[in-house]
């Protein structure tokens, strides 16, 4: 068994080593066209990128993290803490641990809005530390000199602990986007523990709370400090997320009580000012840190939890409470838009107090969003298809422009627009961004991006390097219009939507892409023989689904897809996320895997298919892309595969990332030939 897996790396690495000799060709043609991926790199992707903002309790400070890049311009390891007064930029000035750069972040303040707690790699490059700063001067004090991985830190009401998840087998990030090693030996599974552990603020002392063989996903103190809410799991972390329950444990002696198990997802719990609830966000999710779902407030002591939402047609996906108990704000997606709305608890009444077509909400694994303790003043990181990030403070949606950091950057692209269509009864959204240049008597051609998931809306954003659609937002300065659907199965038109591809992959979605397109090209001047489709996970899953459908695509990218739903079950190492979806596990029920599988439709496939994935992926392994390039050459069809050496889900290193920026490119240029031709 273990001379076969040396062989299929030793094949994927040659792969991978051929076509990569191909690039210097394609970038040289693509070079002499005129249109250079490095300024895109430079003017789009270079913008400064923030996270984790981080108003203080009393509203009067705002703090947040800014990614740093190298010499050349790309993304770098490091991070920078900075704090300005949350009404202007005037005091702004950075924390840091030490001089230099280091990766600093997960700022916390305390509730008397004097400290602020955050983590830095300062001591010790690689291994993060908890450290705590006085808000007036900025100078920190590092509390805890111990090995493993920290992350997300709260500090307790009283101001005298603060509490940290820990992970002791590992000093790295864990989580199932990270890069994952292929099992030798006696295989045995391995659980990282990440655990909740307190830091006491005067002595540094770490205690660790939580049972070891509870993983600890998310937590938040109770507002008197002797308890913490917490969805957790025993077993593996990346795998048991999907039957995650609500535990109170103590904080003083680390019991642990169960007082929810739920029959979906369960993300964002926030408890109660006056202690009495909780509240929490359930639905139906395939990632874990990306959420999705209807609002739920269970009492403290346990029982069954109301929701405050049915049938609202949006997702919840952050919120918090307001000081009286008897109200929350909600982030939500509606409608391919981001919104926060009041929610009042007894009845369940909602006002909307901004719906914007921005992300001001769904900020992916970090926070983009905070609220004051008056629950009316906020931080927040506002991004579009048309600004690029900047940090805002003040009261909900009157917030000033702290900085100004993106003022020169500009889109290289043209307007973009919100387009609706109906499939299946149902009212669809996407986004259509236009070429840049645009010229109504022309045609252009169209490339469809399908975003991840399928739990997961595509808002108006600007793109990042560390964001798939980056991938594709090169393409409007060559030429191309470029098609966001937000199928079923996404955020933002309620859970029964969200549920609606369930059992169906393949199926109801697919047609709301072919509808999406067709309205497209009634609507905008499209050339529809020249038709690309691109995506990444279960958009990568979708593009390989494609090829086996339909013959109206003509290049197609696949991008860390699935290829056999069946495979798939025992390759990948969140299996625990396919039932909810399925209804059962492959073993109960083969054929509804079957179903929606490319791999038993592979003969239909004639269309020209780059396939591309990390070498290390543990959400959609390797061998799923390998199979489907595998059967595409076998039958004939034009393909090529690159396999991404030590890269997981999430392609990390710049040079990769450009690579799949440039080879996409050069990909639809030559099968759909972007040259735009005159409209009779």
């Amino acid at each position: 068994m273990r001379s076969s897996r040396l062989r299929l790396h030793t094949t994927a690495f040659r792969v991978f080593t051929v076509v990569f000799s191909v690039l210097s060709v394609t970038a040289i043609s693509t070079a002499q066209q005129g249109h250079s991926i490095e300024e895109y790199a430079k003017s789009v992707l270079g913008a400064h990128q923030f996270r984790q903002v981080a108003i203080s309790p009393d509203g009067a400070r705002l703090a947040w993290v800014e990614k740093l890049q190298d010499e050349k311009g790309a993304p770098s390891r490091y991070s920078a803490l900075w704090v300005a007064g949350a009404e202007s930029s005037a005091s702004l000035r950075r924390i840091s641990a030490a001089g230099g750069n280091h990766a600093e972040h997960s700022p916390a303040w305390s509730a008397d809005s004097q400290q602020i707690a955050f983590l830095s790699d300062a001591a010790e490059a690689g291994q993060l530390q908890l450290y705590v700063a006085n808000a007036s001067d900025g100078k920190p004090r590092q509390l805890t000199h111990t090995k493993g991985f920290l992350a997300d830190p709260h500090c307790s009401p009283d101001g005298k602990t603060i509490a940290i998840l820990l992970t002791e087998s590992s000093a790295h990030a864990v989580g199932p986007m990270e890069p994952k090693a292929s099992p030798v030996g006696a295989v045995d599974e391995k659980v990282d523990e990440q655990r909740l552990a307190t830091v006491d603020v005067s002595t540094g002392a770490v205690k660790l709370l939580s049972p070891s063989d509870l993983y600890i996903y998310e937590y938040d103190w109770s507002p008197d400090g002797k308890r913490l809410a917490a969805i957790a799991a025993h077993g593996s972390g990346d795998n048991n997320w999907y039957s995650a329950q609500l535990y109170t444990i103590d904080a003083s002696t680390g019991d642990t009580t169960s007082i929810y198990q739920p029959p979906l997802q369960i993300a964002v719990l926030r408890w109660s000012p006056d202690g009495s609830s909780i509240a929490f966000i359930m639905g139906l999710m395939s990632d874990e840190g990306v959420t999705g779902g209807d609002v739920f407030v269970i009492r403290a002591a346990g029982g069954e939890p109301r929701n405050l939402t049915p049938g609202v047609k949006a997702s919840a996906v952050w919120l918090a409470w307001r000081p009286s108990s008897k109200e929350l704000v909600v982030g939500e997606v509606q409608d391919g838009s981001s919104a926060l709305t009041s929610l009042e608890i007894a009845s369940g009444n909602r006002q909307t107090l901004v719906l914007a077509p921005e992300n001001i909400t769904n900020g992916l694994w970090g926070t983009s969003f905070s609220l004051a303790a008056d629950g009316r003043r906020a931080g927040v990181i506002r991004h579009s298809f048309q600004t690029p990030p900047e940090v805002w403070a003040g009261p909900i949606g009157n917030w000033r422009q702290i900085t100004h950091a993106n003022e020169g950057v500009k889109p290289r692209w043209g307007e973009f627009k919100s387009i609706h269509w109906n499939s299946d009864g149902m009212q669809v959204q996407g986004w259509l961004i236009y070429p840049q240049n645009y010229n109504p008597t022309k045609r252009y051609p169209l490339a469809v991006w399908v975003h991840g998931g399928p739990g997961r809306s595509l808002l108006s954003h600007w793109p990042s390097w560390d964001n798939v659609t980056s991938y594709v937002m090169d393409l409007p300065a060559r030429g191309y219009f470029v098609f966001f659907p937000n199928v079923r199965g996404s955020f933002g038109r309620g859970e029964r939507f969200q549920a609606a591809n369930v059992k169906d992959f393949g199926y109801g979605d697919f047609r709301d892409l072919v509808a999406g397109v067709d309205e497209v090209e009634k609507s905008a001047s499209v050339d529809g023989q020249r038709v690309g489709l691109a995506g990444w996970s279960y958009g990568g899953y979708m593009s390989m689904w494609a090829v086996t459908q339909t013959q109206r695509f003509h290049a197609v990218m696949a991008g860390a897809g699935i290829a056999n739903w069946q495979s798939y079950y025992g390759e990948n190492q969140i299996d625990e996320w396919l039932i909810p979806y399925f209804g059962a596990s492959v073993y109960e029920d083969p054929a509804v895997y079957a179903r929606s599988a490319p791999i038993n439709f592979i003969r239909n496939a004639k269309t020209p298919t780059l396939v591309m994935v990390g070498e290390l992926d543990g959400e959609c392994p390797v061998a799923q892309s390998l199979e489907f390039w595998h059967a595409l050459k076998t039958l004939g069809t034009v393909t090529q595969l690159v396999v991404y050496p030590g890269e997981g889900h999430a392609i990390a290193q710049t040079n990769h990332r450009l690579d799949i920026i440039t080879r996409l490119a050069d990909w639809f240029d030559r099968y759909l030939k972007p040259a735009a031709t005159t409209a009779p």
